[in-house]
């Protein structure tokens, strides 16, 4: 305990430092980042878009939008320690089928793409006991939890990479249908999704760029440099005229015309862009 830093006045020749203090925080004890590239993942058409997957010829690819990630943490057996982090994205997703001569038409369904990562998460077998407010009781205290790391997924829209139109003849055998999905995605469609399917199907390829790291609950200790006082005033709402307001706002050259130069870094940093003695 010798080597630990304790709570209190920080050293004399720490002159910009005023205090260490402790702060209970999630600290990050392991994280990852990947680039998937999820293929033949199956499309589950809205309500009233399989009747024209039957009927078309071609398919167009779209839009994808990532709608909410289910993340599951469990230990791992054979090695303390460590956690497996299940994560099952669902998207909605648009595109344009071919039917005949006639225009595209329109369709959107939900996707799925499962992803499992094993990741650190150290130890900790405490019942964890607050008495923060819980929602529904008269003041009592916050239902017990266990010690588990707590799972994040950061991600971005996928890329929609492919579509393929297939007849159901040509599926593949373990194309199971998709079961139990949270009634929060099922409300971004409006209606229900068609999970049976019919005399064709949609497969599609996504790019899916991910971070997701393992926190866990742990008192800290953390130079303390001075309170943080903001300097920025509060402004109301106002009652100037709009056109005045407008007139003030400098007009965008940049956004109708292209840069003609690239702007150099300094001396001492590389940059692609610059160094043809062209631009620069």
């Amino acid at each position: 305990m010798a080597d630990f830093v304790m709570p209190g006045c920080a050293q004399d020749n720490d002159a910009c430092l005023r205090d260490a203090v402790c702060v209970h925080t999630r600290k990050i004890f392991d994280s990852c980042r990947d680039k998937d590239c999820a293929e033949d993942l199956r499309f589950y058409p809205a309500q009233g878009c399989q009747e024209v997957i039957d009927k078309a010829i071609s398919i167009k690819p779209g839009t994808a939008e990532l709608l909410y990630v289910y993340i599951d943490v469990e230990p791992v057996g054979f090695n303390r320690g460590y956690y497996t982090v299940d994560a099952r994205y669902f998207y909605k997703v648009t595109a344009d089928a071919f039917v005949g001569a006639a225009c595209p038409v329109t369709i959107c369904g939900l996707a799925t793409f499962n992803k499992r990562v094993i990741l650190f998460g150290s130890e900790g077998s405490a019942k964890v006991f607050s008495s923060d407010y819980a929602k529904g009781c008269l003041d009592k205290q916050a239902a017990v939890r266990s010690n588990l790391p707590v799972a994040y997924v950061e991600a971005v829209d996928p890329i929609l990479l492919n579509m393929k139109l297939v007849d159901t003849c040509e599926c593949k055998v373990c194309d199971c249908d998709l079961c139990e999905v949270p009634a929060c995605v099922c409300n971004c469609f409006g209606c229900d999704i068609d999970y049976t399917g019919g005399g064709k199907r949609i497969y599609l390829t996504l790019g899916q760029f991910s971070i997701i790291r393992l926190e866990r609950d742990t008192q800290l200790l953390i130079p303390v440099y001075d309170y943080c006082m903001p300097e920025k005033e509060c402004e109301g709402s106002s009652d100037a005229d709009p056109c005045s307001i407008f007139r003030q706002v400098e007009f965008p050259v940049n956004e109708f015309f292209p840069p003609n130069t690239f702007d150099c870094p300094k001396d001492g940093q590389d940059d692609q862009n610059c160094g043809c003695g062209c631009g620069c």
